[in-house]
């Protein structure tokens, strides 16, 4: 019987150890016979890369990086410890064309990176398996179907016709290290006396709350009973004949799995009994996602469990650039720092690289959904090559079995700005679309997981694919077309799957461990800072003009008088835009539904995109976004003439009572007006209170009619919890501008222990703007943060990995616009 084996009953062992590797000439070698016992054979780890490989043995520099798509790369492996017989080799990515040959005989030719096979082969005793990764270059050199578009942005243009990852293939964007070798694991499978196929598994969540599994297998082999079991609840195996097995498990009343900010990510223990014999396939979470297009067909929107999400995150790269990550080690910690800063999507973008199962699971235990693009992206891909649409086909069928379980994946998408490509070359409409995102993906999507709403393409939607007020859109008004920020609202943005790119700057010590130069002024930052090839502008050009406009600041003077400086304001300043636009897109009377920050991390240390680095420490801007994302949330919106409008959202489950607070600060310290409001806000719910409400009578909170000198330089609005005093939420407005409410701050600070947790106490007299605190045993919980007069403010601090238990905090705390500095 074909199809792929579900592992139930199968001794399944890594084939991870004992592999070298060779590279030979392209085209030299046709078979293992024919490589050279006098080649330098490398020890190369497995699932991993070329690059990965040559790193470890001190032959390749990521920073410094030469094309790895030239010569033919062999992995060489003896299977000493396995016995003779039949069993089954499991290869879960092949990156990119490789034939594999087990004892001298090809038993598999991949042209595919994102397809796993599983080969039936008989082993003698002592076999040799043998992979060779042939140069992709000569392919990449074959002509192809004539193009009606060429993107800039990717080299070469024959990439449209392999399937490979885009990574190590965009100048400008990322470190050009081509991914070779076997960069997924390689696994023997010795199947038991019952053989399961073809394993399906969909959960689902009614309207009503039932939660609902639905399962069906192949069977091979003679078996008395087989039990589905979810929880505490089971359900017994029909058989439909030709060893067809299906059934259908549901709970009432279930606890469904929700987004992190919006309830808890509930999951089940999900198993199969076979005679008894109970085999454990995962977790799994209930959950109904449904798009709400809008009475006009015009809008995008997620609906889970019947709640609108206001989706937030950022586009994920990669972990490693090398490695290409993988493990679930490997992902905890970044996702983890996800959710931290309560982002609750991330998107996987076609130009990237598709995870494992373990990425979903982490994503679906955080309560972070996944937009999960298609590995397309730019290109007018052949619409007659059947080959490549056999190959598209299988690997996201493969990608939806794999991730069947996993309620995060909440968006299936086409791929990346195929139909924004045409539309910019002046193509008409009946030219973007291509039967592969048309027919052939939604086709799969609809038999395997319905359950996953389906995007044919991001952007699209509009009456240009990236129109930003229809549709999914890429938005870049507020970032690099330099628009000023009330752009957001204009721009009346529905959903952005990418938005807000700029050359985040990290903190000090990274800078000073991994890329101490002067900013700016050297090569070597320079080729850190990404670019699109054809432009004469880069993204450390957008981040100065947006230095310019809310400081005040001319870059290049600042940098060369005062470079410490214009690195604050650098750190700073892409935080202040992250909080203001997302202050745009998540007040009341908004019709943005979500938008993702262009990318989570970073390739390489430096003044990349990513709000983490690549080391894994957050940058500046994470702290911002943080802020930017609380699920209980108070911001000021500028209304002009209408003055200071307040806006409190609550995305939790459950009403909350709360205290609302404002006061307009002269000088960072003298109250000129304040009001105060009891609030309960249901839950789910957002409220929108003008200022003056809370005064009582009229103030020029925005300094809009400008009747005489202005009275205050910043308004600070906060919410406390009613029942515990704790802070909740804080939001600032500068009717003059930041930089006029830069103050020389007295700030007192403080590390407090309580129990085994350090805390920072901080107080200041004044209004001090973009706090932050240099602790070389700790990161901060918050930092970056602006500090009004008067109430206690107290910081959680995390030790670093090699800071001993017994150290106590020390360091600095600085403010912007401000020399003194403060020890700890």
């Amino acid at each position: 019987m074909q199809g792929r084996l579900a592992g139930i009953g199968a001794d399944e062992r890594p084939l991870s150890e004992g592999w070298n590797l060779v590279l030979t000439e392209e085209g030299v070698c046709a078979l293992p016979s024919d490589v050279p016992m006098s080649s330098q054979f490398i020890p190369a780890p497995v699932p991993g890369t070329v690059a990965q490989a040559l790193e470890v043995a001190g032959r390749f520099d990521r920073e410094h990086p030469y094309p790895l798509n030239t010569r033919d790369a062999w992995y060489l492996c003896r299977l000493f410890d396995e016995q003779p017989g039949d069993v089954v080799l499991r290869f879960k990515g092949l990156a990119t064309l490789c034939d594999v040959f087990l004892n001298g005989d090809m038993i598999l030719s991949s042209e595919s990176m994102f397809e796993t096979y599983d080969v039936p082969v008989t082993l003698q005793g002592g076999d040799e398996l043998a992979l060779c990764f042939r140069a992709l270059e000569p392919r990449l050199a074959e002509p192809g179907p004539r193009a009606r578009w060429r993107p800039q942005m990717i080299t070469p243009q024959g990439l449209r016709n392999v399937r490979t990852t885009l990574l190590g293939h965009m100048p400008g964007w990322c470190p050009e290290i081509q991914p070779a070798g076997p960069w997924r694991p390689i696994s023997i499978l010795r199947p038991g006396p019952v053989v399961i196929r073809d394993l399906s598994l969909r959960p689902d969540l009614s309207g009503d709350g039932e939660g609902r599994l639905y399962a069906s297998m192949f069977v091979e082999g003679e078996i008395a009973e087989a039990v589905l079991r979810c929880g505490d609840f089971e359900q017994t195996f029909v058989q439909n004949g030709g060893g067809h097995y299906v059934a259908t498990l549901r709970i009432a009343d279930v606890e469904a799995w929700w987004p992190h900010t919006h309830g808890t990510p509930r999951l089940h223990e999900v198993s199969i009994a076979i005679d008894g014999v109970s085999h454990d396939l995962g977790r799994t979470g209930f959950r109904r996602i449904e798009v709400d297009r809008g009475t006009d067909g015009s809008d995008f929107a997620l609906i889970v469990n019947g709640i609108r999400i206001f989706c937030r995150g950022a586009v994920w790269t990669t972990e490693d650039i090398v490695r290409l990550g993988g493990s679930r080690e490997i992902y905890a910690p970044w996702i983890a720092s996800a959710a931290a800063a309560d982002m609750n999507m991330i998107r996987i973008g076609g130009t990237m690289a598709y995870e494992t199962p373990d990425f979903f699971r982490l994503c679906d235990e955080l309560g972070i959904l996944v937009w999960q693009d298609c590995m397309l992206a730019n290109f007018d891909y052949p619409k007659n090559d059947k080959t490549l649409l056999g190959h598209v086909e299988a690997e996201v069928r493969q990608l939806l079995l794999d991730t069947r379980l996993s309620p995060s994946l909440a968006v299936l998408c086409g791929g990346s700005e195929m139909y924004q490509q045409a539309a910019m070359f002046g193509l008409p409409e009946r030219y973007w679309a291509s039967p592969i995102t048309e027919e052939v993906i939604p086709a799969v999507v609809a038999e395997v997981r319905p359950d996953v709403p389906y995007l044919v393409n991001s952007p699209s939607g509009g009456a240009m694919p990236f129109s930003p007020d229809a549709g999914v859109t890429h938005y870049y008004g507020v970032g690099a077309y330099m628009r000023p920020l009330d752009d957001a609202r204009r721009a009346d943005v529905r959903f952005a799957a990418e938005s807000l790119a700029f050359a985040h700057v990290p903190q000090t010590r990274v800078l000073e461990r991994y890329l101490a130069v002067p900013a700016v002024h050297s090569p070597q930052w320079k080729s850190r800072v990404p670019r699109d090839r054809s432009a004469s502008w880069d993204f450390e050009d957008v981040r100065d003009h947006y230095l310019n406009a809310l400081y005040g600041f001319e870059p290049g003077i600042l940098r060369r008088e005062d470079p410490e400086l214009y690195l604050d304001l650098s750190r700073a300043v892409t935080g202040e835009v992250a909080e203001a636009t997302y202050a745009e897109w998540r007040r009341a009377g908004s019709g943005c539904n979500g938008a993702l920050v262009w990318t989570l991390q970073d390739l390489l240390p430096g003044p990349g995109w990513g709000v983490i680095d690549s080391t894994g420490e957050p940058k500046p801007v994470w702290y911002g976004l943080r802020r930017a994302f609380r699920p209980v949330q108070v911001l000021l919106t500028d209304e002009g003439t209408n003055g200071l409008d307040i806006h409190v959202i609550n995305e939790l489950g459950s009403a909350l009572d709360l205290d609302l607070s404002v006061a307009c600060l002269r000088d960072g310290q003298q109250t000129v007006v304040s009001g105060r409001r009891e609030l309960s806000i249901g839950a789910r719910a957002k409220e929108n209170i003008a200022c003056t409400d809370l005064f009582g009578a009229f103030f020029d909170t925005t300094y809009a009619f400008r009747f005489g000198p202005p009275s205050h330089d910043v308004t600070v609005a906060r919410l406390h919890s009613r029942a515990t005093g704790a802070l909740v939420a804080e939001a600032f407005h500068f009717p003059l501008g930041r930089a006029k409410a830069f103050h020389v701050a007295e700030i007192a600070a403080k590390a407090v222990q309580v129990e085994s947790d350090w805390f920072l106490d901080l107080q200041t007299d004044r209004f001090a703007q973009a706090v932050h605190m240099d602790l070389p045993g700790y990161r901060a919980e918050d930092d970056w943060f602006h500090l009004a007069p008067g109430a206690l403010r107290r910081v959680r601090l995390f030790a670093r990995i090699d800071t001993p238990l017994d150290a106590a905090p020390t360091g600095q705390v600085r403010a912007l616009g401000s020399r003194r500095i403060f020890e700890i």
